[in-house]
């Protein structure tokens, strides 16, 4: 679907073409009618490039990444969490071309160009790409919640199921943003290069500076948290070995005891007294209560 969302004015002498969902043929004739190179014009309807940026024959091409609205629970991949934009734009005109339907765009529209506050495309770049960034904004907030949600379950519960499944998932997701958004700082010092006294491009500046330290915080302390997780797991499986080799201590000796007097020898002396059976639970019960006091008097049982 194609949308003229500006013509040139005096306030803004430029041509602003929104496409949505495009095909071959649409981008073919776009392609014709504003002197695009061909091969970038391909990259449009590949969904799964990175960010960008180049120059064909006086026109800037990028492309950015934003973050898509609705991704399955466990998506962790670039193109499933995001989804691309492609910008042409020239000192005349500015062509912005997705898959994904972007509300923010008719919000620049209605809240900027409506208004006369945009004067040229590179000032409809930049908002384009602040944009871009805020809708990572969320989700970020979203993954540091979880993070505190697993720290606390891992601390305060015994038993979390799927926990380093989950951490899993959250970990790739916080690397994948980040990927992005390292790749986005090329294209926002290549495409205002040389632009000075822009409004917007300190604030496109500090959230992205905001949102790298946010991401990178988050896949640190998913990296952390599994690190612990797993050393914790570790160590309660020790405890039980721990406890399985106390038992198998104290009942060795009483197996090896019951073993000999289990063979039922015609010669054996202490099977015909009278006192051999309580004589041999005794020893049973000695050697019992000499390793109870020794594993106790070596810290080895907790009082």
């Amino acid at each position: 679907m194609k949308k003229i969302l500006a013509t040139p004015t005096s306030e803004a002498p430029f041509t602003w073409l929104d496409i949505t969902q495009p095909d071959a043929a649409e981008l073919d004739l776009i392609a014709r009618e504003y002197k695009l190179n061909q091969y970038t014009v391909r990259d449009c309807l590949e969904p799964d490039h990175l960010p960008k940026f180049e120059i064909y024959n006086s026109t800037n091409f990028l492309i950015a990444r934003a973050y898509a609205p609705k991704t399955p629970k466990n998506s962790h991949s670039i193109q499933e969490l995001t989804s691309k934009i492609a910008i042409f734009y020239n000192h005349n005109f500015i062509i912005t071309i997705h898959r994904q339907a972007w509300p923010f765009i008719d919000n620049i529209k209605e809240q900027y160009l409506d208004k006369n506050v945009f004067h040229s495309p590179q000032d409809l770049v930049t908002n384009i790409l602040w944009n871009s960034l805020h809708t990572y904004e969320v989700p970020a907030i979203d993954l540091i919640s979880r993070i505190e949600f697993y720290e606390d379950e891992i601390f305060l519960k015994t038993q979390v199921p799927n926990l380093q499944r989950s951490l899993y998932f959250l970990k790739r997701k916080a690397a994948a943003c980040k990927k992005v958004l390292h790749l986005t700082t090329d294209v926002i010092s290549r495409s205002h290069l040389g632009v000075q006294n822009n409004p917007f491009m300190q604030d496109l500046n500090d959230l992205h500076l905001k949102l790298l330290t946010q991401y990178d915080q988050i896949q640190e302390d998913a990296n952390n948290l599994l690190s612990v997780y797993i050393s914790l797991s570790s160590q309660k499986t020790n405890e039980t070995m721990k406890i399985l080799t106390i038992f198998s201590v104290f009942f060795m000796p009483l197996t090896f005891i019951v073993g000999i007097y289990g063979m039922n020898f015609d010669f054996m002396p202490e099977l015909r007294q009278k006192w051999g059976y309580p004589a041999v639970l005794l020893l049973m019960v000695g050697v019992t209560a000499f390793i109870y006091f020794w594993f106790k008097r070596n810290k080895l049982i907790k009082k």
